[in-house]
């Protein structure tokens, strides 16, 4: 005989299991996160160390055109990604799309110092206590040649130069 205010044994506990909704909007994220692996060049799908399944997986899914069959083998790497760890692919994806951004920035800030070098009378002085270990008497040749090739208005062969001069002193093994 079973008490009122028992769960019957057949359920989980009010609470304790995600609801349907919970479950499909999981298996939607998971289907999405094979659509991104489907879009991977080979070389960074290879670098995930994933189940060989899941990259035989996807590696046939990027051959399916048809869209019957394409939707059913997305289903399918939804359902094997249930046997993998989303996080590490999540940070890998953020990983990759950051990459580019930071690049840019950091050109950005080499061109910003090749300005500074270039414009401020006492940009040198700035650039070496921020980089100690530049070679500062091959920068001051480099800063004056740029100056010089700019106010003859040449082609900036002396100002790429020292470009990259600047990048190799910023470099994070050489500071």
């Amino acid at each position: 005989m079973s008490r009122p205010d028992s769960t019957p044994p057949d359920f989980p506990a009010p609470g304790t299991a995600p609801s349907k909704s919970k479950r499909k909007r999981d298996m939607h994220a998971l289907q999405d996160l094979g659509e991104r692996l489907v879009a991977l060049d080979a070389s960074r799908l290879a670098s995930l160390e994933l189940p060989e399944r899941l990259v035989d997986a996807v590696t046939l899914a990027r051959r399916i055109t048809r869209h019957e069959g394409r939707r059913r083998q997305m289903q399918f790497i939804g359902r094997l990604m249930r046997e993998v760890d989303p996080a590490p692919l999540e940070a890998a994806f953020a990983r990759w799309e950051q990459g580019p951004a930071h690049e840019r920035e950091r050109f950005a800030s080499l061109e910003r110092w090749r300005a500074r070098l270039l414009d401020e009378a006492g940009g040198l002085d700035e650039f070496a206590a921020a980089y100690p270990g530049a070679d500062r008497a091959l920068l001051a040749e480099l800063i004056a040649r740029s100056r010089a090739e700019r106010d003859r208005g040449g082609p900036p062969h002396r100002q790429r130069e020292l470009f990259r001069a600047i990048r190799t002193a910023t470099e994070p093994a050489a500071s």
